[in-house]
């Protein structure tokens, strides 16, 4: 169990924890293949088994066809054609994440950790309409360094004394543990774990038991 008195932040993960954007993912790569008359093309599946990995191995196993220089400098092109499906498509924002983010900042600070694109995070939440809720954010892209660093940061920039890290995998649960911190699993997400200290269903079951009274 997590003592919600106690908290005094949330840091949550992206994929599978407030949205599915994988659609815009896939329809990046694809688009690039086409474009540039590479015969392959991935599926959302593809993308689903892989997302919340960091970037290296990430691309390591979705273009191992490819050298490593080749696979980050195609990459950089992707993430353009991703940016612009976010901007212009977006994906699905699971049900009650922006009216639970609205009631969970009136009383904590919220941020959002994930192993994206750099801006993959500002474009979300842009689309989402929910920057006023996110105190601030950091993709893995932006220093390269793992999630448990990430979340560490935010806490010592912040001077946090009892955050929670929301995530939907098993990983996200080792990094926060990493980070010395409760790891809180929502089991509608990508992912499957058995060691969480509190687990939800929905993101409005979520934004209860946070919401003091």
């Amino acid at each position: 169990m997590v003592d919600t008195e106690q908290i005094d932040a949330i840091i949550f993960d992206m994929d599978g924890t407030l949205w599915d954007g994988v659609a815009c993912y896939t329809q990046g790569f694809n688009d690039f293949f086409q474009k540039n008359n590479i015969e392959k093309q991935l599926t959302n599946q593809d993308i689903y088994r892989l997302t919340g990995i960091e970037e290296d191995q990430f691309l390591e196993l979705i273009l191992p066809e490819f050298p490593y220089k080749e696979r980050k400098t195609m990459y950089k092109d992707i993430i353009d054609l991703q940016y612009e499906n976010i901007k212009t498509k977006g994906g699905k924002l699971y049900p009650y994440v922006k009216e639970g983010l609205e009631q969970l900042s009136q009383q904590h600070r919220l941020f959002i950790v994930s192993n994206c694109a750099e801006f993959t995070i500002k474009y979300f939440m842009e689309w989402a309409g929910i920057e006023q809720y996110i105190t601030d954010s950091v993709a893995h892209a932006s220093n390269f360094k793992p999630k448990n660093e990430n979340i560490r940061y935010l806490i010592d920039k912040y001077s946090l004394k009892s955050p929670v890290y929301v995530g939907d995998t098993a990983s996200d649960g080792k990094q926060a543990k990493l980070a010395n911190i409760p790891f809180v699993f929502v089991n509608y997400g990508f992912g499957e774990t058995k060691t969480y200290d509190i687990q939800f269903s929905s993101f409005e079951e979520l934004a209860y038991y946070f919401i003091k009274p």
